[in-house]
């Protein structure tokens, strides 16, 4: 399980780097950049440490002037403990982590065009650059990323006697009832738990024309389509049963994938590193887009889900120039391609996308990265959406509930979102 970009939320250590200097306290002196960053490894083997070992090694030897702290934080605590760090007049020069915009919007953060090269800054894949945008200025610096889309097991499938993926909604649900009638315990794996539903919502909502936000970045979480959506999900697949024995609402993506990887699952939306997963488990899996709503228009096709972690850079420490130098360093195809190979992410340039370490991206994560170029994201440039997003994890399971009622959970979450946004 890795960051946000992977989806999870995982239980790091904190790591203070070797050879790096405290990870505590403040930046000393001038040539000394603190970066706080999320703990994308799950363990000692899969931690982070070693990546940032050898990227502050290599940039000190370039830049002997200069040197950078690296503390590392779990993804459980890392936004709670920048915001004290911010808070308290001790801002990190850099963190890397899943949100950026509350910082934003405080007038806390430098911008890209303040760090970077125009080539640089334009290096950025289209969808993320997007996303990092506030107003027309660019904080949310995108580091790594992943898209959605919809894993099937083969085995079970030829075993069902189905031939194809599915395409539409109503193909989806026909294979969900050939897997439920050959014995599959869960034929569509439905995740709406607190984990990460936000996420499974988003993909369903899209593939019928909806989403969170509209053209104009105003929150649209009632919106008919999006009501539609979860209309049809509970009749058509969560009461015929088709979603397994554990109510949507209280499971949890990592329980889906456990599932999908011990054979119970014939489909389930995943990311890149569930395919190695699988593979290594000797599953048959395949990826395909999400099918889309039977309503949509003919030939219509919906984005994908995407989602990126953000490097930001804090003005308090006035470093600029230092940072930038860094940032230039780090976001080297050699150092992000690494970063991304280690967590089976993307990279979020176009540069290390086509040059990624490890000899090239294979098939899987070449059409991970050809959906991620077209994807939505989450509207994480919304210094609300933290809040939003808690909202929409903790109530949308409710949504398909056997006393659920779509438009009116819907609504009460879209009430809450309007409320959050007045806050902020």
């Amino acid at each position: 399980m890795f960051g946000p970009a992977a989806g999870a939320a995982v239980i790091g250590l904190l790591i203070p780097l070797a050879g790096c200097g405290s990870s505590g306290g403040r930046a000393g002196d001038s040539g000394t950049l603190r970066l706080v960053a999320a703990e994308y490894g799950d363990s000692s083997a899969t931690g982070s440490k070693s990546y940032w070992d050898k990227v502050t090694h290599d940039f000190t030897a370039a830049h002997p002037d200069l040197k950078v702290e690296v503390q590392l934080l779990p993804w459980a605590d890392i936004d709670r403990e920048v915001s004290r760090m911010v808070k308290a007049g001790n801002a990190p020069d850099m963190a890397l982590m899943g949100s950026y915009s509350d910082f934003a919007a405080q007038g806390k953060l430098y911008s890209a065009d303040e760090l970077l090269t125009v080539t640089a800054e334009a290096n950025f894949l289209q969808p993320l650059t997007e996303a990092g945008t506030v107003g027309s200025t660019l904080y949310g610096l995108p580091f790594v990323a992943s898209s959605r889309l919809l894993f099937y097991n083969d085995t079970l499938f030829k075993q069902a006697g189905i031939s194809a993926a599915p395409k539409t909604w109503a193909d989806l649900q026909t294979d969900a009832k050939a897997l439920r009638d050959k014995g599959v315990k869960i034929p569509y794996a439905l995740p709406l738990g607190p984990e990460e539903a936000h996420a499974e919502a988003l993909i369903w909502e899209l593939s019928n024309g909806g989403g969170y936000a509209d053209s104009s970045g105003n929150y649209s979480l009632a919106s008919d389509q999006n009501i539609a959506t979860f209309k049809w999900v509970k009749d058509h697949l969560v009461t015929p049963g088709l979603t397994g024995p554990v109510a949507p609402s209280q499971f949890n993506r990592a329980d889906a994938f456990a599932a999908f990887l011990r054979g119970e699952v014939g489909m389930v939306n995943g990311y890149p590193s569930l395919a190695y997963e699988a593979r290594a488990k000797n599953i048959e899996v395949r990826a395909v887009p999400m099918p889309v709503s039977d309503t949509l228009g003919a030939g219509e096709i919906p984005p994908t889900v995407g989602v990126a972690d953000w490097m930001m850079a804090f003005k308090q420490n006035g470093k600029r120039a230092e940072i930038g130098t860094f940032l230039d360093f780090v976001y080297q195809d050699k150092y992000l391609s690494d970063f991304a190979s280690r967590y089976h992410l993307l990279p979020a340039t176009v540069s290390a996308s086509r040059t990624p370490a490890g000899g090239g991206l294979d098939k899987t994560d070449q059409d991970f990265l050809t959906a991620l170029r077209g994807a939505q994201l989450y509207p994480v440039n919304d210094p609300s959406w933290v809040t939003v997003s808690d909202t929409i994890k903790r109530n949308i399971g409710r949504a398909v509930e056997p006393t659920g009622d779509a438009k009116s959970v819907l609504e009460d979450i879209a009430s809450k979102a309007n409320a959050a946004r007045k806050q902020h």
